[in-house]
C-alpha cells in the first residue's frame, strides 16, 4: 500500500459534521466574484444540506477571513501551507472529508461560474449510489454562457475527444471542476489520489478516466457554467498555462497517472 502524501495544512473548524456529504470549495483571492457565490449559495438553502469546506491556498483578499466564513455557514476552512496548485489543494479536502467520514465529497470553483442549484442533483444521484459524478453544460439542460471561443473549441475539439478514448466512454465538459465522488471511489486501492504526481490539474483529468476504466458508475449530469463578459476568471491561461494542459492529456494517453506509473514523470 502507497503511503497517502498530504500537504501541510491547517484547519479551523467552526462546527461539528452536520451532513452526510461535503462541498468543497478550492480557493485563492478570488474577491468580490466568492462573495457573491456565497450569497447565492445561502439563497438557494446550499448550506443547509451539505457542509461546506474551504480548501484555500493562502488567499488575504479577505474571503477565508474567520467571522466571514463563520457567519455565513461555512463549516471549516482549510489552509494548505506548503506549495502546490489545484490539484494539491483537492488532496488536501479529499483527505480531511474522508477523514471526517464522509459518504462523498462533492467540489467547486469559487469564482462564481457555476450555478450552485445543481448541488441537491449531486446529492440525489450520490444518493442513487454513483461513484462519479461530472456537471457538464453539454448535456441535455446544461448551459454554457459566455464560454470564450477559444476554450470552448479546445475542449470539443481536443479535450472531450482525448479524454473520452482514455476512459472508454464519453466525456463532455471534463475540465469543469464541477463534480462529485463517492468514499468508495477516493479509498479504492486501485485509485490512490493521494500522490504527490497530483499537483496542479492532473486530478481533474486522472479521476474521471480511472472511474470509467475501473468500471465504477458514472453519470453526467446538466450543470449551468457563466463566464462574465469580457473576463475570464480562471488560474490557468495563456501559452504556457494551455501548453501544461496538453502535457496532462499526454500523459493521460500513456497512462502515466496510474499508480506504480508515475516515476515516468519528471518531478517538480
Amino acid at each position: 500500500m502507497i503511503e497517502k502524501q498530504i500537504p501541510e495544512f491547517t484547519e479551523t473548524v467552526f462546527f461539528n459534521k452536520k451532513n452526510k456529504y461535503a462541498l468543497l470549495i478550492p480557493l485563492f483571492n478570488e474577491g468580490e466574484r466568492y462573495f457573491e457565490q456565497v450569497e447565492k449559495m445561502k439563497n438557494n438553502n446550499i448550506f443547509s444540506i451539505v457542509d461546506v469546506i474551504v480548501c484555500d491556498a493562502g488567499s488575504t483578499d479577505g474571503t477565508t477571513d474567520i467571522s466571514f466564513l463563520k457567519k455565513n455557514g461555512h463549516r471549516a476552512l482549510l489552509t494548505r501551507k506548503g506549495k502546490g496548485r489545484y490539484s494539491t489543494d483537492l488532496r488536501m479536502g479529499y483527505f480531511w472529508a474522508l477523514q471526517q467520514e464522509y459518504e462523498g465529497i462533492i467540489s467547486v470553483d469559487g469564482n462564481n461560474k457555476d450555478d450552485t442549484c445543481a448541488v441537491p442533483n449531486f446529492i440525489q444521484k450520490l444518493n442513487e449510489g454513483y461513484d462519479y459524478i461530472q456537471g457538464s453544460r453539454y448535456v441535455k439542460g446544461g448551459k454554457a454562457i459566455n464560454t470564450p471561443f477559444i476554450r470552448h473549441w479546445a475542449l470539443k475539439l481536443i479535450n472531450e475527444p482525448i479524454m473520452t478514448l482514455c476512459a472508454g466512454k464519453h466525456l463532455s465538459d471534463t475540465t469543469n471542476g464541477f463534480r462529485a465522488y463517492s468514499k468508495k471511489f477516493l479509498e479504492d486501492d486501485r485509485v490512490l489520489p493521494f500522490r504527490e504526481i497530483f499537483w496542479g490539474y492532473e486530478l481533474i483529468y486522472y479521476l474521471p478516466i480511472r472511474a470509467c476504466r475501473l468500471g465504477f458508475k458514472t453519470i453526467e449530469i446538466p450543470v449551468t457554467r457563466a463566464y462574465p463578459k469580457g473576463e475570464v476568471p480562471s488560474k490557468v491561461g495563456g501559452i504556457k498555462g494551455n501548453i501544461y494542459q496538453l502535457s496532462i492529456l499526454h500523459h493521460c494517453i500513456w497512462n502515466h497517472y496510474l499508480p506504480g506509473r508515475e516515476y515516468k514523470l519528471e518531478k517538480r
